[in-house]
């Protein structure tokens, strides 16, 4: 018998591009942290340039030295090690030595990120990665409540870790929208990291499934807590706009390689992260559970792709009590 003639001619994926390609992404994505990073400078003023300068140009230099000793091809101009280096900035506090964003920025990039291939291969975000070697190495120089003594800013989350919710009374809220709080220089940027962040839903950078329900995770934890004990426990919106918590729902939480995809499992993501940052900074060490929140719930990541619909036009299997075949 003749054979039968192919009708169609399967070619290998993508058949059509969309225009957009890496470099456009991290672009606009560093065009989204501006403001932050132009906030950062006008409040804390050049200290904050030296430190994402330099954290920007380490991660730059610590990418290409790895793409030459691994022999690979240099992938500096696609604006992703400038993209770690000022997420990473961004989570220090202005003061930060010149040896801690030379220290944090390079594990970013070499452990987080090029050790596992590189971009798209690392399975928790290379900026958290960096920041918690830190963190745990060298917590006092990490701490800006301590590092920032001359500031005349508050720091909500230590003040409420260490001397109660009494001690946050006269906080105002505007104060925490518009930066006036210690923390990292860049993550406090409230105002700012919102606009930022509405950029990246609208130019479709990020879907609203995991920064939504990370936010909504926060806030419903927090009101769980001020529910059982409003004299010990602060609101949502103070958990909200005090330390990351934007930050890292719209720029750290959405990390395309260590979050999940899908809906529903982004959606179990964002909740599980923001209700993590809650029960860290209400029974862990650290004041602001951001960064190891986000770390911890990337772990399940694997498991939360698990989660699938079923296949559209996939095979129906009859069952022999209806009398049909398998």
């Amino acid at each position: 018998m003749k054979p039968i003639e192919p009708i169609l001619t399967v070619s290998v994926p993508p058949h059509v591009h969309c225009g957009r390609t890496i470099k456009g992404y991290m672009a606009e994505t560093l065009l989204a942290l501006l403001p932050a990073a132009t906030m950062a400078v006008l409040i804390f003023g050049i200290e904050a340039l030296r430190v994402m300068a330099l954290s920007c140009a380490v991660a730059v230099l610590s990418e290409a030295l790895c793409n030459k000793v691994f022999k690979r091809d240099q992938s500096v101009d696609d604006l992703s090690a400038l993209h770690t280096g000022l997420l990473f900035a961004f989570l220090l506090p202005a003061s930060s030595p010149w040896w801690l964003v030379t220290i944090g920025s390079a594990a970013s990039i070499v452990l987080g990120k090029m050790i596992f291939g590189g971009l798209g291969g690392n399975p928790l975000s290379a900026p958290l990665v960096g920041w918690a070697i830190c963190r745990i190495s060298w917590g006092n120089a990490m701490d800006t409540n301590a590092t920032m003594l001359m500031s005349d800013l508050a720091a909500p989350l230590q003040q409420l870790k260490y001397f109660g919710i009494q001690s946050i009374e006269t906080i105002r809220t505007s104060s925490l929208l518009f930066g006036e709080q210690l923390g990292g220089l860049g993550e406090v940027q409230v105002i700012a990291l919102l606009a930022g962040g509405a950029f990246l839903i609208l130019r479709r950078h990020i879907s609203w499934e995991i920064p939504v329900s990370f936010m909504a995770g926060l806030t419903a934890t927090a009101w769980i807590y001020q529910l059982i004990d409003p004299t010990m426990y602060a609101s949502p919106l103070f958990h909200l706009l005090a330390g990351g918590g934007i930050f890292g729902a719209f720029f750290l939480a959405t990390d395309s390689a260590s979050s999940p995809i899908g809906r529903i499992p982004s959606i179990l993501y964002g909740i599980m992260a923001g209700t993590m940052v809650i029960i860290i900074r209400v029974y862990g060490i650290y004041p602001d559970g951001v960064p190891f929140a986000i770390l911890l719930a990337s772990l399940f990541t694997p498991l939360l792709d698990r989660i699938r619909p079923k296949p559209f036009g996939g095979p129906y299997t009859f069952s022999h009590e209806q009398g049909g075949d398998a």
